[in-house]
């Protein structure tokens, strides 16, 4: 079941860009540059005298120090320094492929979530129809491994008829509309989201897909040859489970129709370009440019024939796939979707089929020894299946009011640094740092849940129906798009729900969200030294700020308009130092054989140096002209570095490090480390780091942007 989500950028503390939906605006203070900066802590509680009311979870003031390999210089990598000692301690559990800081959190969501979960699902007293009972049915209808085991690939066999009947090349396109909110796949995506260039409007977008590997390169790129061979042993593995002809030759056939569809895809650094992915077309046109494929059939079992205009993101990719599809022989096709439908349904079907696709896209694909416990994946079915729903019962239990009321305290903090450093900027002019103080005052903000929550009436769950709940839940979620499509944005939207440790930054509506679920240590730790918490939530906070100003996030205006606001001459200076920024990160092994690629992940890199920046900025002015105080021998600067050190705690199996390096636009924990903090001055000094370490920058080769 996939949801296509393209649009506006959205920028994320972890997750890739593509897990994300564009899916309370709040007043603060000191929005401007002129107002003082408030202390993240009030009373006693202040950074000139720290003294918390409870212990910190981590160390005496909010960092372990014998978690650290002192054995290492700073300079020489400073993750190892700060982290060696707690990372050679994790212990990565057998149904995960990483763990760390992140997972951590996740893990404790993840225990909130079961005993919210198995809470409502041992009563006997909801109400019938009810989010809760809906959430108890959800888990009950995954949970019951006998029924499904009976049933086997019974929910299949409707798809794989409708599909044997799609016998001719538009009957095809018309399958392929239709599964937009359901089961199975197509040569396009498309879907629904905030117009780029008017954000207070919907927009349809369409695009490529039609492959069933990450990306383009799992095809075309020899490193991950033996991936693509046992992708196709898994092709005709489910081929046979669900009684297609010739397994084994069809699927090697489907793979070499999917690697020529990956030759003209664009590539993954290509897909990051705005500019390049905004192109406006009708239905009509689109026909016309890109002949070979039923569009208008397409769209109206869609349910968006009638749309007077679309945003086609890969314009120059659309004619080559069609014309990929026109060549194609039927019955491949039917092959293809049947295999994409099988793929997607799996998860919800009997042991074999749910086993198979574990095996090959989690095991294979990301090196993960175990498949999850029935109990967990029920969990996150009823969890995901309502998920505003669960949401709302976790802040109730878990979100105190507080920790909202010092976030938007710490956030006033962060924007005001930002004003000053913006103000300070040598290679920005003045008319184009008018329009970034704009931008950053009209910056809206929310934090740990929505003030409206999601209305799941609408939506039919029952306890003997797992794959009917999935495809009801796609529906619904599809319904509820097309719903909006002629309305204005609503802006109080998340894009995540309150259990999700994660946050993000959204361009069409120039927001950064930060999820109930991130504001826990050792992110945010109210008994903590500031200087850490300005090192872990102040520099989260500081990276979705930032990726407003990233080399993507920066090609919209205040209002979310894609446009250009910049002069020429500044346009050309910030290039420069990207430029720069990304050799540095050109140059990032974190696994032999496997580069970072800083074209794919520059946003994430700027968001991080800018993290680092402002963070230490709003650090400092919260100090209101005191001296931070020492702690264990330890000074402010020092703390704060080990404050954004110990968010990135964490270590990779090694097949999900490659896998990262070619998806996701986040660089490897290690160096999202590193990276930012051999740009920054105060980490030389507050580490004593020398000339011939080997992260050592001279002042003039270290990158300053905001």
């Amino acid at each position: 079941m996939k949801r296509l989500l393209i649009g506006a950028a959205v920028g994320a503390l972890l997750l890739p860009a593509a897990a994300l939906a564009q899916d309370v605006d709040h007043d603060h203070a000191c929005l401007d540059e002129t107002c003082s900066v408030v202390s993240l802590f009030s009373g006693e509680e202040t950074a000139a005298g720290w003294q918390g009311t409870q212990a910190p979870k981590y160390g005496t003031w909010g960092f372990d120090m014998a978690g650290r390999d002192t054995s290492v210089k700073p300079g020489d990598d400073f993750f190892r320094y700060a982290n060696g000692a707690a990372v050679d301690k994790l212990v990565i559990p057998s149904d995960r492929t990483s763990y760390g800081s992140f997972a951590l959190l996740r893990e404790l969501s993840d225990n909130r979530m079961k005993e919210l979960v198995l809470g409502l699902a041992a009563r006997t007293d909801l109400t019938p129809g009810s989010d809760e009972a809906k959430v108890a049915d959800a888990y009950r209808s995954y949970i019951d491994e006998a029924r499904i085991e009976q049933l086997d690939a019974q929910p299949l066999q409707p798809y794989l008829a409708a599909i044997r009947a799609a016998d001719s090349h538009e009957k095809m396109a018309v399958y392929m509309g239709q599964t937009v909110g359901r089961f199975g796949g197509s040569f396009f995506g498309s879907g629904i989201t905030i117009d780029a260039k008017q954000p207070t409007r919907y927009v349809v977008s369409t695009g490529q897909s039609g492959i069933g590997l990450p990306n383009r390169d799992y095809y075309l790129d020899a490193r991950y040859a033996d991936k693509k061979e046992k992708y196709q042993a898994y092709v005709a593995d489910m081929l046979g489970m669900i009684g297609w002809a010739n397994p084994t030759e069809t699927a090697a056939q489907i793979v070499a129709l999917e690697t020529k569809i990956a030759e003209a895809h664009w590539s993954p650094v290509e897909n990051r370009n705005r500019d390049r992915t905004y192109n406006e077309y009708t239905i009509a046109r689109l026909a016309e440019d890109a002949p070979g494929f039923a569009w208008q059939s397409y769209f109206d079992a869609a349910k968006l024939g009638g749309v007077p205009r679309l945003i086609v993101r890969q314009d120059t990719a659309m004619p080559k796939i069609a014309a990929i599809y026109a060549e194609t022989p039927v019955e491949l096709l039917q092959a293809w979707e049947a295999f994409h439908t099988a793929d997607d349904m799996a998860p919800l079907l009997s042991k074999r089929f749910s086993d198979a696709q574990w095996g090959f896209r989690a095991r294979d694909l990301s090196g993960q020894p175990e498949q999850r416990t029935r109990e967990k994946r029920a969990i996150s079915f009823a969890e995901g299946s309502l998920g505003e729903a669960t949401g709302r019962l976790y802040v109730a239990q878990y979100f105190p009011a507080e920790s909202k009321a010092k976030m938007e305290e710490l956030v006033a903090n962060l924007r005001t640094a930002l004003s000053h450093r913006i103000d300070n900027l040598t290679w920005m002019g003045d008319e184009t740092k008018a329009a970034a103080q704009e931008k950053l005052r009209k910056f809206t903000v929310k934090i740990g849940y929505p003030d409206k929550w999601r209305d799941y009436s609408g939506l039919e769950i029952r306890a003997d129906d797992l794959v009917g709940n999935a495809e009801r839940r796609g529906l619904f979620e599809w319904n509820y798009d097309l719903a909006r499509l002629d309305e204005p944005v609503d802006k109080s939207e998340w894009g995540m729900t309150p259990q999700t440790v994660n946050a993000y930054y959204n361009s069409a509506n120039n927001e950064i969200v930060f999820p109930a679920a991130i504001l826990q240590p050792p992110f945010f730790d109210p008994n903590g030294d500031p200087a850490v918490n300005y090192g872990g939530i102040g520099g989260v906070i500081g990276h979705e700020i930032g990726h407003g100003f990233d080399d993507q996030g920066s090609k919209s205006d205040g209002d979310g308009v894609l446009r250009n606001w910049w002069t020429a001459e500044d346009k050309a200076n910030f290039e420069a130092l990207t430029a720069r920024l990304g050799a540095q990160y050109a140059t990032y092994e974190p696994i032999a054989g496997y580069k970072i690629n800083p074209g794919l992940t520059m946003g994430e890199n700027i968001g991080d140096a800018s993290g680092v920046a402002v963070g230490l900025e709003a650090y400092h002015l919260s100090l209101n002209g005191q001296p931070a105080p020492v702690l264990d021998g330890t000074t402010g600067d020092q703390r704060f570095f080990y404050g954004w050190a110990q968010v990135w705690q964490s270590k990779y199996r090694d097949e999900a490090l490659k896998q990262q390096v070619a998806t996701d636009p986040h660089s490897a924990a290690q160096f999202r480390v590193i990276g930012p903090l051999r740009n920054v001055d105060a980490w030389y000094d507050a580490f004593d780091v020398q000339p011939g370490t080997k992260y050592y920058l001279t002042p003039e080769e270290r990158v300053r942007i905001w």
